[in-house]
């Protein structure tokens, strides 16, 4: 395949919420009691909410920094591109990297919505319902043909949970995102259907996709108290089989025909051994029977799962083992993990180094994401007008220039002086 003919879709990129969006959906009489963003007298951005601080990490948004700026330390927003947190940049960079689609993940908000779901309240309901118009009517909405719209549940309350799912499915979202093991927030474990039964009906009577975003669920992982953040970092992706086994040997996938998982951000490199380990397991251990009906457990996988990954060379070459139908690609804009912007040719490379074919590189790259999500963009544009030729041909003045902090702090404020 010719690159300028790749179509690219990317199921796992983040926002860094702009600082004035609770504010512009907040019902008048709880504006006050919205999370806003404070600047500290170091010059640092801090998000408030209910008097705690959630700040945005360096690493949420590096894309454009070099790469020994990198690092946890919050960043502002006069530090950031600008397309990490404005739609109109946003979509910019997304064709100068020649990706047509993206569904981005919360920063400030939490992967899952822990950032505001920690604090269980009336109030709070209110806010994730505004969160979840922001995102699927000014920042999705904004430019509709180019976002796949996900939004945030109040995870402690079950009837809120379906509530708000009707609700925004009716809105057209297609996703939400929630916790990859619940039971480290203090919520039921997903093996519970007096619980999560209700809102595994939901979904599956609205079509929305569960996503389950890695680093939710780093409380599984009991680490030495003298380890490292890339002991985080390089284990995150094994969490994802940690949740898979929740719902696959739990009830879910079991009990639900039409509930869809997404792992996002986990890679696909568990994926083989967890489903021939669950298969032998079920075939062997027949003292311990779960009823998978006539299929084996990794079946049942199949035929609930999407998962996605940035690079995954090794795994590539299994893609057929692992299920040609269940892979999918993500870029994972503005995070440390991204490529931008030569997105393409990472890639385009990885999978044909693995000996990929055309039809499996259009699986991958974008036809199982649309399908997985009911979210077709050939429903209203033609290929050559979404693949990555055409998308870099109307992005030739973006700047891809590498550029430091300081410096981003320096144009934002000249930018600014101007405006005022």
């Amino acid at each position: 395949m010719n690159i300028d003919d790749l179509v690219l879709i990317s199921i796992d990129d983040h926002v860094v919420e702009p600082p004035d969006m609770f504010l512009r959906h907040v019902p008048d009489k709880y504006r006050d009691q919205a999370p806003v963003v404070v600047t500290d007298d170091k010059g640092v951005d801090q998000w408030i909410y209910m008097g705690k601080q959630a700040g945005v990490s360096g690493l949420n948004a590096v894309v454009s920094w070099p790469a020994e700026e990198w690092g946890r330390d919050p960043a502002g927003f006069a530090e950031m591109r600008p397309g990490v947190y404005n739609v109109h940049e946003r979509v910019r960079d997304m064709s100068r990297n020649g990706i047509w689609a993206s569904m981005c993940f919360p920063t400030f908000a939490g992967f899952s919505a822990r950032h505001l779901n920690q604090h269980q309240s009336d109030i709070t309901l209110v806010m994730v319902s505004a969160y979840n118009d922001w995102h699927i009517d000014e920042w999705a909405g904004a430019y509709p043909d180019r976002f796949i719209p996900l939004a945030l549940l109040p995870t402690w309350n079950v009837d809120a949970m379906c509530a708000e799912i009707r609700r925004v499915a009716a809105k057209g979202c297609r996703a939400v995102t929630m916790p990859e093991l619940p039971h480290l927030e203090g919520l039921p474990s997903y093996h519970d259907l007096d619980y999560w039964g209700p809102v595994f009906e939901t979904l599956s009577e609205t079509g929305l996709v569960m996503c389950l975003h890695i680093g939710t669920g780093f409380g599984a992982l009991n680490l030495a108290k003298d380890s490292t953040i890339d002991s985080l970092m390089v284990l995150a992706s094994q969490i994802s089989a940690l949740a898979a086994q929740d719902l696959l040997w739990g009830p879910a996938m079991r009990t639900y025909p039409d509930l869809k998982f997404a792992f996002s951000e986990g890679g696909i490199g568990w994926i083989p051994f967890y489903l021939d380990r669950s298969d032998r397991h079920y075939t062997n251990q027949k003292w311990l029977r779960r009823d998978f009906g006539s299929k084996l457990p990794s079946e049942v996988f199949r035929d609930h799962s999407l998962a996605c990954y940035v690079t995954d060379k090794t795994s590539l070459l299994l893609r057929h083992e692992i299920g040609i139908d269940n892979i999918a690609w993500e870029c994972d804009y503005p995070h440390s993990d991204c490529f931008w912007p030569d997105a393409p040719e990472q890639m385009l490379t990885e999978l044909q180094a693995a000996g990929a074919d055309d039809s499996d590189i259009n699986q991958i790259s974008w036809e199982n994401s649309a399908r997985f999500f009911n979210w077709n963009p050939l429903d209203k544009h033609t290929r050559d007008e979404i693949n990555v030729g055409a998308l870099r041909r109307s992005a030739t003045d973006v700047d891809v220039s590498i550029r430091s902090r300081d410096e981003w702090k320096r144009r934002y404020n000249e930018k600014h002086m101007a405006q005022a």
